[in-house]
């Protein structure tokens, strides 16, 4: 629709930026209207560009003629402008804070992801094994995770992760994480965390769709306090939490703690990563802890159990190697754990070999792996554990996967069952 920039008689004399002499002709005002109305097109062609530039929307008018029309428009005219105006102040600084606009205000400092796993799956098992169940099949809503992270300040920021997981937690959504962090890393190296975290106990890094049996053994989820740093490839941290798992005849107070070491190197040809862990209460770990307060009905031990992992990641090329190694540093009483008549001292490993191509102009990963306990039948877990698994991203941020693995559990001679079980899995991915 066509449209046109009008005369400004009334306006200009409001504003006392133009006057007529006492006998001008109607050709002399309507000439100097004209000039008026160039004048203002030309400041809102300015200030267009300047909110282009600026990288907001393309705004209100694109007129370029300026003929004689009805006085009344010039209100518009002007109003338009002004609300340009504002809008480059906005946009410079010139307005407060207070008046950016809530979701601008969402987009610029909080960051949201999320994972959805659904998984179906079919097992055989000789007997009852270490799965307690016999053959079957089932499709399951396998994670669901939520999280958002916020900038709240150049010091300051938040994390909050929200899980599903079906069969878990008599299905209901957990806060599964939520930290403050302290700290910039781009000026500083230290860091400080404070909240509902997993520690950094044990890395439990894989290409498959089920969790290794380490992270099974060491996974450690609670609310803690975590001071750490980044410098040079080399990254370590210090932590400490009040656990569920107490020390006979000790107070309910802070006194789990732990610490990490590891240190990363990347060329344009392969990186390598290793961490050392190490943590003065292993029985304060969420298998081992379930298991003494689920299993045994304890929440004091005699003596505190220290554990050791160690874990290293090496890429080559194409070529992925992912190996770890966790392990109690001493045994506990057979009363707590136990194992072949005397104290437990519970170990698990997980070594992984991986190779990614391009399979049908699709990134795809064939990996193969072998992971084993020791001393832990009492947790449920197989003795050893054979697996492979292909996954392939078939659209962006969306994968498919395939996995099989034979468990084999603890001979009878060791409190096991002797069973095989063999267990195929089929996982639709999305991540955003």
């Amino acid at each position: 629709m066509k449209k046109t920039i009008v005369g400004v008689a009334a306006l200009a004399m409001l504003a006392g930026t133009v006057t007529f002499a006492v006998g001008a002709t109607l050709e002399d005002q309507l000439h100097a209207l004209m000039e008026q109305n160039k004048r203002l097109t030309e400041r809102i062609i300015k200030l267009e560009q300047q909110v282009s530039r600026q990288g907001e929307e393309q705004v209100l008018i694109k007129e370029r003629s300026a003929t004689f029309a009805p006085i009344q428009k010039d209100k518009a005219l002007t109003h338009r402008m002004q609300r340009l105006e504002e809008q480059v102040a906005r946009q410079s600084g010139e307005v407060g804070e207070e008046e950016e606009s809530f979701l601008q205000a969402i987009n610029d400092h909080v960051e949201l992801s999320g994972v959805v796993e659904v998984e179906a799956a079919s097992w055989s098992v000789d007997d009852n094994g270490f799965f307690d169940d016999d053959d079957g099949s089932d499709v399951s809503l396998a994670t669901v995770e939520i999280g958002l992270d916020a900038q709240i300040s150049e010091w300051s920021s938040t994390h909050v992760l929200l899980l599903y997981e079906e069969g878990e937690e008599d299905d209901h959504v957990i806060v599964d994480e939520g930290t403050i962090t302290l700290g910039n890393m781009d000026k500083f190296p230290l860091y400080f965390a404070a909240g509902k975290m997993y520690v950094p106990f044990g890395s439990f890094e894989t290409n498959m769709i089920s969790d290794p049996l380490t992270l099974e053994m060491g996974e450690t989820n609670d609310t803690a306090v975590q001071i750490g740093f980044e410098t040079g490839g080399l990254s370590g941290s210090v932590y400490a939490f009040n656990g569920d798992i107490n020390e006979s005849g000790d107070d309910d107070e802070i006194d789990t703690y732990g610490a990490s070491l590891g240190y990363i190197k990347a060329t344009d040809n392969m990186s390598f990563d290793i961490t050392f862990h190490y943590i003065n209460n292993i029985g304060d770990t969420d298998g081992i802890g379930d298991y003494l307060e689920d299993d045994v009905g304890i929440d004091e031990i005699d003596d505190y159990v220290a554990g050791f992992s160690v874990h290293t990641h090496i890429v080559m090329g194409p070529f992925i190697l992912i190996g770890e190694y966790l392990t109690a540093l001493d045994d506990f009483e057979t009363t707590e754990i136990a194992f072949k008549g005397d104290g437990a001292e519970p170990e698990s490993w997980n070594i992984e070999f991986g190779y990614t191509a391009e399979l049908f102009d699709r990134e795809t990963t064939f990996a193969l792996g072998y992971q084993g306990t020791d001393e832990s039948v009492a947790f449920g877990l197989p003795e050893e554990l054979y697996i492979g698994t292909i996954s392939m991203e078939i659209f962006d941020h969306t994968s498919l996967a395939f996995e099989y693995f034979h468990a084999e559990d603890y001979d009878t001679s060791d409190g096991g069952t002797d069973d095989d079980a063999d267990v195929a899995t089929m996982q639709l991915a999305v991540e955003f």
